[in-house]
């Protein structure tokens, strides 16, 4: 039997209110991860924003005031009882999945959203530079933590509406990463998983996708660089962080209930050919 069509109604304006969400990479005010999470605190969500500082510390770009961080997201809640906690967790450790989604029910009660923002940046190489390590080192960051996360996620989920699970890969499917090769394959990996996850968490009504968010200024990327590729980027600019964050967000709401098990690509328009000179390809 065929259901009527329902009437549209207004757009809530805060279609996460009582959820609540962990997400995960949420270190620098610059980052995706940060935008996702102001953006679910907006919408209503309780946030518990996972982040490891040591990693950043690591990084060219630095770490970051986690305490600046927390506010920001904090600031984008409204003053309805909307909470905001974080948790510091290596996620190259197996247990660290289940510990960080406890984390997230004991403090809000309940866990409704999962975004695996993550990434272990750097210690990479091409074929001819690669060592074992560095490949178990990404697959245990990059691909096994979020898959332990997945898992851990629906173990506590009870099973009321609303259940989504966003992983994040890049986009090595649509064309090369020179150097990248364990980043690469690890983050192949949650692509290639998510139909297989959907498929067993629609049991449970939950719904899970992956985004691959394109090339994105999250403040690593130089002028130089940019004058390398900007002929590659149709609307004159990199991706910026809110732009992922306002996808991810769209597809942890109910507007989104029937979409799961999609590997969806929001990079505005970019082309992965080299520019050989003035006229591009072939000039």
């Amino acid at each position: 039997m065929s259901e009527r069509p329902r009437t549209p109604k207004g757009r809530e304006p805060h279609p996460l209110r009582g959820r609540t969400a962990l997400v995960t990479g949420v270190s620098r005010r610059a980052g995706i991860g940060y935008a996702i999470a102001c953006r679910l605190a907006a919408y209503g969500a309780n946030v518990l924003l996972h982040h490891y500082r040591p990693h950043d510390l690591d990084q060219e770009w630095g770490a970051d005031d986690l305490d600046a961080v927390v506010a920001g997201v904090r600031a984008h809640a409204d003053a309805n009882g909307v909470g905001v906690a974080d948790a510091h967790a290596d996620l190259s450790d197996p247990d660290a999945p289940q510990r960080i989604v406890d984390m997230a029910v004991a403090e809000f009660g309940r866990l409704d959203v999962l975004v695996c923002n993550h990434a272990l940046s750097g210690d990479d190489a091409a074929l001819g530079g690669l060592e074992a390590a560095v490949l178990d080192r990404h697959w245990a960051v990059d691909a096994r933590s979020c898959i332990l996360l997945a898992q851990a996620f629906a173990s506590r989920h009870d099973g009321r509406p609303g259940g989504a699970i966003v992983f994040m890969t890049s986009g090595q499917h649509l064309g090369p990463l020179p150097g990248e090769v364990a980043y690469a394959a690890a983050k192949a990996a949650l692509a290639g998983v998510t139909v297989t996850l959907a498929d067993q968490l629609a049991d449970q009504g939950i719904r899970l996708n992956t985004v691959n968010p394109g090339p994105v200024d999250t403040g690593y990327l130089t002028e130089e660089m940019w004058e390398l590729v900007a002929p590659m980027f149709p609307f004159g600019r990199y991706g910026r962080p809110d732009d992922a964050a306002r996808l991810i967000a769209w597809l942890v709401t109910d507007e989104a209930g029937w979409i799961t098990g999609q590997v969806i690509d929001s990079e505005g328009g970019f082309g992965r050919w080299r520019p050989r000179g003035p006229a591009g390809p072939g000039g």
